[in-house]
């Protein structure tokens, strides 16, 4: 059976990689995710609200048991997209976005743990929630980000966004049927 690979690659880089621009914030790291860091990074005296998504590792993909995900990039060119993003969300939103951060982890996270977490401050909530998802959208659409999902029979790579086309893998003799759909 592939679950996951048994002992993990060493992380390329310790602790956060990130790049800080005025009120935006972007991180990537092997480490787990610290909620309570990426909120103290977007709180402003201006804001009336302050949204945070937590994206997870589910045990399941289309009603497949999910063992855990890995996921990987080229840092410099995640680092730049994720900045990309973040400043023209600040730019298009200049008199309600205050503050915007995303920290994405890296390598294997393993099921109930976080892989992304988007902070952002603004005026009022609905400005918020909007923004947050537009963000979300934008990470899964446009930053270099792969994973693999790791199966109890194989594991498939895709772009990190949902439902993406991947490459299928698998060890021993049991094959791993190709999971294909649209972009949703």
């Amino acid at each position: 059976m592939a679950s996951a690979p048994e002992a993990p690659p060493k992380p390329a880089f310790d602790g956060i990689k990130s790049v800080k621009e005025g009120d935006t914030f972007v991180g990537l790291t092997f480490d787990k995710l610290d909620i309570t860091a990426s909120v103290d990074r977007v709180r402003s005296p201006k804001a009336g609200a302050v949204v945070l998504f937590i994206g997870t590792t589910r045990d399941n993909f289309e009603g497949k048991a999910v063992t855990t995900l890995e996921y990987t990039t080229y840092t410099p060119l995640a680092l730049r997209s994720l900045s990309t993003i973040t400043t023209t969300l600040k730019s298009d939103n200049s008199s309600n976005l205050h503050a915007i951060s995303i920290i994405h982890r890296l390598g294997i996270v393993p099921i109930g743990e976080d892989s992304i977490i988007i902070a952002l401050s603004t005026s009022h909530r609905a400005e918020a929630w909007r923004i947050a998802e537009e963000c979300l959208e934008q990470v899964k659409d446009k930053v270099e980000i792969w994973k693999r999902e790791w199966f109890m029979d194989g594991g498939i790579w895709r772009a990190n966004r949902d439902g993406g086309k991947g490459t299928v893998e698998s060890t021993g003799d049991v094959p791993v049927e190709v999971l294909e759909q649209e972009d949703r």
